[in-house]
């Protein structure tokens, strides 16, 4: 089957950010996703800078097509604003994190749709179980031949990413002793998890051919891998990222992504030979980054060689900065640092149910106070 990509002839960047609806009192997720559509949307430059999710107590912000992070973080930061007001006027809060540290899942509401009617037709009580948010951002690829071998390549850097953004540990009042529990939860989903790695886009089209002609999908966005091409965009679109709760961290890890697309196919575009890590590697890293965060010992190489996560992004950012300066976003690169110095979502959360006798409500009431601060 054949699968257009249709190219970007810039580097581009797009990014998509997660947010959960929360009371401004209890502090539970609510079900208001229309009611804050309604309210926000006449004060949006563009409807389409604001999208509905699986499910009602979700919204997502939206950029446009981006020529740097800077202007798409400037974009989100003015639709946020007006969201946030929004929020103000209906009593609600938006809530940047990968999980809901106390929700229940059977009293959230499904939004309308076919799409994902069907999704929880198919995928029943884990599903319904998807009370998830993250962060997406897409980067323009200018040949499609590039960009699998540029995928592959990019699962080295996934555990680096999983542990910088680790926002999820507490699921339905419990400490699951993981930084993200949301990275192993959405891998739950038929297509969710981990991408395959193809040489080709020619074997990537088989895979999509294969799974539509047995009914696994019906189109890319059934696809739900943590980092898959988007054909109809142009674009590689890095999905591995727990939700986040401030612009200053959701500018650094675009600009950490931005910078590993562009530096990944620069070289392979210059017949550099891209390094990968065998599947088992990659899955074992996943694991890792997830359970352990920043402290996550990650394999590095097909060698078995291993390193502290926190020293090889060290390494890593130095490498990239020439990259950064190209692409306008060296500030925003260099803030990458300020999150283990500062401490991860996963662990402020932490440290905030510690401090309050493992009140979960002052969790939300934080992650809620660093969104507003940020602003």
């Amino acid at each position: 089957m054949r699968l257009d990509f249709h190219a970007s002839a810039e580097p581009t960047i797009g990014i998509e950010w997660e947010f959960a609806l929360v009371d401004r009192t209890s502090r539970d997720l609510v079900n208001a996703q229309a009611e804050l559509f309604e309210e926000a949307a006449p004060h949006l430059k563009r409807p389409e800078q604001l999208h509905k999710e699986l499910l009602r107590n979700t919204v997502e912000l939206v950029t446009g097509i981006c020529g740097t992070v800077g202007e798409a973080v400037g974009e989100l930061t003015e639709e946020l604003r007006v969201v946030v007001e929004a929020g103000d006027r209906l009593g609600l809060d938006l809530f940047g994190a990968g999980t809901h540290p106390f929700a229940d899942w059977t009293h959230q509401e499904l939004t309308a749709g076919h799409r994902y009617e069907e999704l929880i037709n198919r995928t029943q009580w884990w599903g319904r179980q998807m009370l998830i948010w993250g962060v997406h951002v897409h980067v323009g690829m200018p040949v499609k031949e590039r960009v699998m071998p540029v995928l592959s390549a990019l699962l080295t850097t996934y555990p680096h990413l999983q542990a910088l953004s680790a926002s999820s540990p507490v699921w339905a009042g419990v400490d699951t002793g993981y930084a993200s529990n949301r990275a192993l939860m959405f891998q739950q989903l038929p297509t969710a998890g981990l991408p395959f790695q193809f040489a080709t886009w020619e074997e990537f089209e088989r895979y999509f051919g294969d799974q539509t002609t047995t009914g696994v999908i019906e189109g890319m966005p059934d696809v739900r891998w943590d980092i898959r091409p988007a054909p109809h965009l142009g674009t590689l679109e890095h999905r591995v990222c727990d939700g986040v709760s401030t612009v200053a961290e959701i500018a650094a890890l675009a600009a950490l992504i931005h910078c590993l697309v562009c530096d990944l196919d620069t070289r392979l575009a210059g017949g550099e030979t891209l390094s990968t890590l065998p599947v088992w590697h990659v899955q074992e890293n996943k694991w890792r980054a997830a359970r352990y965060g920043l402290d996550a010992i990650v394999i590095t190489d097909a060698d078995n060689n291993e390193r502290l996560v926190t020293d090889d992004l060290a390494d890593l950012l130095d490498h990239l900065a020439p990259t950064a300066e190209r692409l306008g976003c060296s500030a925003e690169l260099a803030d990458v640092a300020d999150i283990p110095a500062r401490g991860a979502s996963y662990q402020r959360q932490r440290a905030v149910a510690e401090q309050h006798d493992d009140d979960l409500v002052a969790v939300v009431d934080a992650v809620v106070r660093e969104l507003r601060e940020g602003l």
